[in-house]
């Protein structure tokens, strides 16, 4: 164990794109568990762009993080010392422990992993929070029917990836949309999608027009601006949106000027075609995750349910990773590994 906490903190508020100057690095000791307490190291660390959200002090769903605060994020730690009775050395959890490389938990908002299933990193991915999240959304607000056509933004990510996949599962048709030709044909060949369109294209609107012939009957949203723009017009009657995200516009500010003011156009066109949005979290759903995790890994192993990782080496590696994020570099679950499995 190393004998010291390496954690990263907010140093500032961001307007606008987070710079690296936004964070700061620090050493501290490590902390020691009490009794019922267990002391967690961490293995890997997921990076999401929930995140920017925290960084400011607008009013949200959930408190911003402190100037001076650890970076909030969920994680996967090994138990490296127990004074707790239902923990004991060497577990593998998942815990929403930080940007950081030592915790002290309660074990309260601990889950175990099981190794067997897949590799721990997933329990970050499509066996942990995003993974839930395209599950969540697509039970409780999308609906897929057999036949229907199911467009998703960033399909190449985290959450996107799954819900098409999924959307397959329960025989819809599943439309992405992706930045660029390699996670394009990434998409389509190894996640399994009917159809991707690159959302760089020029002629975007039209090649999303003809990838949906029939329409669309659920967009799951991740993104917003330009991407919204060409979905509107193809939505059916009685279409269904899960409102997931909006990560074209987290970075913007008090001063970005928005080029056209989308709300009465999409209003109207929500109101005419009966379209139903709802934006949601997953934790509204939380009690659906069990049942989420044993159809996900019989899913896994049938191979009807697959990921893609984006591995980046180091906690310190973490603020760059996340600012990219935010640019679309990543490809697949973005994730900060930050000790060895062993």
């Amino acid at each position: 164990m190393t004998e010291f906490n390496r954690r990263i903190v907010l140093a500032s508020r961001p307007a606008g794109r987070p710079k690296p100057s936004n964070f700061r690095v620090e050493d501290a000791a490590v902390p020691e568990p009490c009794d019922g307490q267990v002391l967690l190291q961490t293995i890997y660390l997921s990076l999401d762009p929930y995140m920017r959200g925290r960084m400011s002090d607008a009013k949200s769903y959930a408190d911003p993080i402190e100037i001076g605060g650890v970076m909030v994020g969920a994680t996967v730690a090994k138990v490296s010392q127990s004074r707790h009775p239902h923990w004991k050395e060497g577990d593998i959890v998942v815990a929403y422990s930080g940007w950081q490389s030592h915790a002290v938990s309660d074990g309260s908002d601990l889950r175990r992993i099981d190794p067997a299933v897949a590799p721990i990193s997933t329990g970050l991915g499509v066996l942990g929070m995003t993974g839930f999240t395209a599950y969540a959304g697509l039970r409780n607000i999308a609906h897929p029917g057999p036949g229907e056509t199911v467009v998703v933004a960033a399909a190449g990510g985290a959450v996107g990836s799954v819900v098409g996949q999924i959307a397959k599962i329960e025989g819809a048709r599943a439309v992405g949309i992706a930045g660029g030709p390699d996670k394009c044909a990434f998409v389509k060949h190894e996640f399994g999608f009917d159809a991707v369109v690159d959302h760089r294209d020029p002629d975007f609107p039209q090649r999303l027009a003809d990838a949906c012939p029939d329409g669309i009957d659920v967009y799951f949203e991740n993104v917003g601006g330009h991407v919204w723009d060409a979905v509107l017009p193809l939505l059916n009657n009685f279409a269904r949106v899960p409102l997931c995200g909006m990560i074209s516009h987290y970075n913007d500010d008090a001063s970005s000027t928005p080029a056209f003011d989308r709300l009465p156009g999409s209003m109207r066109d929500i109101q005419r075609k009966s379209i139903t949005v709802r934006g949601f979290m997953n934790v509204e759903f939380i009690e659906q995750q069990p049942e989420f995790l044993k159809s996900a890994a019989g899913w896994i192993a049938d191979g009807r349910l697959t990921w893609r990782e984006d591995l980046v080496d180091g906690l310190e590696n973490a603020p760059e990773a996340f600012i990219g994020l935010l640019e679309g570099r990543n490809f697949g679950k973005l994730v900060v590994k930050v000790f060895s499995e062993q």
